[in-house]
């Protein structure tokens, strides 16, 4: 039997975006009322119309969203993004929902911080639980979060791990405008997901994960379905 574990937030009209960018638009180009003369009254349909830039909600990076000759969202494989081997790695208790946001050092999370083994990691979808993710749809989740370590993001390239995904809103420290760890990751082909949820509903291992973006040519980052699939 197998269960589905939902990992991404629901998109809503005007919700917060990434800070300084701006709100989905979530209207109808026709409502079912409109349509109808088109139909000549025999069917009616709703065709939504959606305006939001890439970068919300639960969402993934492609390399081109760093380097411009990179693989773009159009070209990144399914074997990336669909039915990964999965493992969640808990952060250290300093760097959860009760963080010091001025203190830098309790917000980053280290490798020492981790418990895992080199050799499991390998070919897998990372993903990374502190419980930030209890403050979506409040103000406080915009504040500064958890980030990765340069250290940290180096061992999961060494490891050979394929999608690194957290449950905050950016794998860097926001007041590094050189993005270390989106330069790492992605220099390495190594995927990003930004913003998931419900980690705390997964095993440490024994799950596959997906989070499968729209194939958009020049696309950089786009919101995903994210979930992770349970056999029991």
């Amino acid at each position: 039997m197998r269960r589905f574990i939902e990992l991404s937030h629901v998109i809503r009209d005007d919700m917060p975006s990434y800070p300084g960018l701006p709100r989905p638009k979530i209207t109808a180009y026709l409502t079912h009322e409109e349509s109808r003369s088109r139909y000549e009254g025999k069917a009616e349909f709703w065709i939504s119309k959606v305006e939001m830039i890439g970068n919300t909600a639960t969402y993934l990076d492609s390399p081109f969203h760093r380097f411009p000759n990179a693989p773009d969202l159009s070209s990144i494989p399914l074997e990336s993004v669909a039915g990964l081997e999965g493992i969640v790695l808990d952060a250290d208790a300093d760097n959860a929902d009760n963080a010091d946001n001025a203190d830098e050092s309790k917000r980053e999370i280290r490798a020492e911080n981790l418990e895992f083994e080199k050799a499991e990691l390998k070919d897998r979808a990372v993903l990374i639980r502190t419980g930030w993710d209890q403050r979506w749809e409040s103000e406080a989740y915009w504040e500064p979060g958890p980030f990765l370590s340069s250290e940290l993001a180096e061992l999961l390239i060494e490891c050979g791990v394929k999608l690194v995904g957290v449950d905050f809103w950016n794998v860097d420290d926001i007041f590094d405008l050189s993005r270390p760890i989106h330069t790492k990751l992605l220099a390495a082909n190594i995927l990003i997901v930004e913003n998931l949820c419900n980690l705390s509903a997964l095993p440490r291992k024994g799950f596959r994960f997906y989070a499968v973006p729209l194939r958009i040519a020049k696309g950089s980052s786009i919101p995903v379905r994210a979930f992770a699939e349970i056999d029991e």
